[in-house]
């Protein structure tokens, strides 16, 4: 099977070599990466300023849509890649360990909604956590935050319209197990982070809960 169909690289579409996983090395090395984890004013986190009181927050790489790494978000969203979501969360894992992110208490994925969810059959946030948590070895939970609206989708909305369709979508399911727990949300996307400031806004409303934000991508509006 493997001579037949043999392993290709997410984002350049080479043969993977034996020891290549997902990403060929080539790609490996030329990787986008923010560097977010290392500044505690990075774009990420000034989403944040003055809307929703974050720990801290950063981005894996930098989302551009003439890049060859298009294609990693493709796979992982569209294309059913359980390996390309995981992988890419055992990447940013090892980038964030030993850091305020490998603190938190317990990683929580941002959920979709049941129907959207049943449709594509997996939440590609799930299969980054999974891999993030592997390396950072910090529990993760799926299930504690409930998406109750399902909302349409963000593209080309403006800021205040991306704000207004993902206002009070989420709900907490089990406040019991979140209470005193530093939690980690993980997106596999954020442009404006509307979607992650709601989630968080519905975790706050708890008691003594601290939120901090990990998001594969991060698209640049301008």
């Amino acid at each position: 099977m493997g001579i037949l169909y043999p392993p290709l690289c997410a984002a350049c579409g080479n043969v993977l070599m034996r020891h290549e996983r997902v990403l060929c090395l080539p790609c490996i090395l030329d990787l986008p990466r923010t560097g977010f984890h290392e500044d505690p004013e990075n774009p990420v986190a000034q989403m944040f300023w003055g809307r929703v009181q974050v720990e801290h927050a950063t981005a894996f790489i930098n989302f551009y849509q003439d890049s060859r790494y298009r294609q990693i978000l493709h796979e992982l969203k569209y294309r059913g890649q359980y390996r390309v979501g995981i992988e890419m969360g055992r990447m940013f894992g090892h980038e964030l360990k030993d850091t305020a992110f490998s603190r938190a208490d317990l990683v929580h994925p941002v959920p979709l909604h049941r129907r959207k969810q049943r449709r594509r059959g997996y939440n590609q946030s799930a299969l980054i956590a999974k891999g993030l948590t592997e390396v950072l070895d910090i529990p993760v939970e799926d299930g504690l935050i409930r998406r109750v609206v399902n909302t349409d989708t963000q593209t080309r909305k403006s800021r205040y319209e991306r704000w207004e369709n993902v206002d009070g979508i989420f709900a907490v399911k089990d406040p019991e197990k979140l209470k005193d727990k530093h939690v980690l949300l993980v997106d596999d996307v954020v442009t404006t982070g509307s979607t992650l400031e709601s989630c968080a806004s519905a975790l706050l409303c708890l008691k003594n809960v601290r939120v901090s934000v990990a998001v594969l991508a991060y698209v640049r509006l301008d």
